[in-house]
């Protein structure tokens, strides 16, 4: 296990994620850097009120494997598990007894990230209907840029997935789709072709 501070506003949490060989060996040397360069950017993000990044979007899901396994499938990498517990858990989502499985995947570029969270107390709950409509308020959905997307269609349905409407042509430029991923949300997805 290796705990990883993260920044959520001017707050800073930890999380215990399981990593092995050059993962670990990196998030070592990234944690000497964080701790080394927290207070020069601490004073840069506090005098302009600025982000550093986005660093990743979380979705609650019933069934972390098949959400592992979903993602896996359209090209995503799993980072690292964790157990996420204890008071500094209950405090950060403002919840008591929190005690939950976080699964962390990440874009092959490293650049983006998606944590995939099963909370096994307080038990999760539905927001709204099973599977809301793309106007829904709230978080609209999460895409992704593919390379084929009839054939990344294709591997996710053997996965759960299903379309919206329809794969559809913009212009010149892009096939665009939307399929309803695990827990209900909407993955779009992007195949430029001009």
């Amino acid at each position: 296990m290796i705990c990883l501070a993260v920044i959520t506003g001017h707050s800073l949490t930890f999380r215990q994620v399981t990593l092995c060989g050059r993962r670990r060996r990196e998030a070592s040397r990234a944690a000497g850097s964080f701790r080394a360069g927290l207070a020069g950017r601490r004073v840069r993000m506090l005098a302009g009120m600025a982000i550093q990044r986005m660093d990743n979007v979380a979705v609650v899901v019933d069934d972390l494997d098949a959400a592992v396994a979903f993602f896996t499938e359209l090209g995503m990498e799993l980072e690292g598990k964790g157990q996420v517990e204890g008071l500094f858990a209950d405090r950060t989502v403002g919840l008591d007894g929190v005690r939950s499985e976080i699964a962390m995947m990440r874009t092959p570029d490293g650049h983006s990230k998606l944590e995939l969270t099963r909370y096994h107390a307080p038990a999760a709950h539905r927001a709204g209907p099973e599977d809301p409509p793309p106007n829904t308020l709230g978080l609209h959905r999460v895409m992704f840029a593919v390379d084929d997307i009839h054939d990344t269609v294709a591997r996710l349905r053997a996965h759960g997935a299903e379309l919206l409407g329809e794969v559809a042509q913009y212009e010149n430029i892009f096939l665009l789709c939307y399929l309803r991923g695990p827990a209900g949300i909407i993955v779009a997805l992007a195949e430029q072709i001009g």
